[in-house]
């Protein structure tokens, strides 16, 4: 089991949010059992796992039209609240040690009039009800602020969202930072129809020295309850 070093837990303060920090705390690397694979995949020089795989959106999908809703802030709600479901997606590397963030916003890219874009910043602690209006507001914030500046701590607590809505793929090759970041990328790209059913392809990348496949595996798995709990 992973537990906690004795140092007391910390935070990070949030920008225009109602909340003051993200909560995070230290975890003991004499007794993380990922540890020996830790160190093996921290010395790859591209240490990265990902998968995209097809997601059926069908029911939601029908939902989404029938009620008129945003269909990228409705997959953004449900991939926020699935990836924060799993700790491992939550962990990053912090100065060769591993750090767990209680939960973690997403950061998405928002396209500007000039062909440019800037990142918007979400929560996902609200029923779905609330949560379009919220991300609306912000959305506009955003596009008024015109940035991608963020700064390290600040980034450490995001899921890092982009879609390529103009494009059924099968995979997606992301740009990555040297030294390697260990914030989860999350893509999804043109839903289509086969067989009768709606598919979206969704695409996950994770830092391996914290996430395994099985942790991916869990992440697309939990995605699914989370469309079919919007779609209900």
């Amino acid at each position: 089991m992973i537990s906690a070093m004795k140092s007391k837990d910390r935070g990070i303060p949030l920008k225009g949010t109602g909340e003051e920090k993200m909560n995070y705390k230290y975890l003991d690397m004499q007794t993380y059992k990922r540890k020996e694979h830790f160190d093996y995949f921290r010395s790859m020089a591209y240490p990265y796992v990902g998968v995209t795989a097809n997601v059926d959106i069908s029911e939601l999908l029908s939902k989404i039209r029938k009620g008129r809703l945003p269909f990228f802030f409705t997959v953004c709600y449900c991939v926020s609240r699935a990836a924060n479901g799993i700790p491992e997606f939550r962990q990053r590397i912090r100065d060769g040690v591993i750090i767990e963030f209680d939960r973690c916003r997403t950061s998405h890219t928002v396209a500007l009039e000039d062909d440019t874009y800037c990142y918007c910043t979400l929560e996902d602690g609200m029923p779905y009800s609330g949560y379009v209006r919220y991300a609306e507001k912000e959305q506009e914030k955003a596009k008024r602020a015109g940035t991608i500046e963020e700064t390290g701590d600040e980034a450490d607590g995001m899921f890092f969202i982009s879609t390529l809505p103009w494009i059924s793929y099968t995979s997606l090759i992301q740009p990555v930072p040297v030294p390697a970041d260990s914030n989860p990328r999350i893509t999804w790209g043109k839903y289509f129809r086969q067989e009768g059913r709606e598919l979206l392809p969704v695409s996950v990348l994770c830092h391996h020295a914290l996430v395994d496949g099985k942790h991916i595996a869990e992440f697309y798995r939990l995605l699914e309850e989370e469309f079919a709990e919007v779609s209900g």
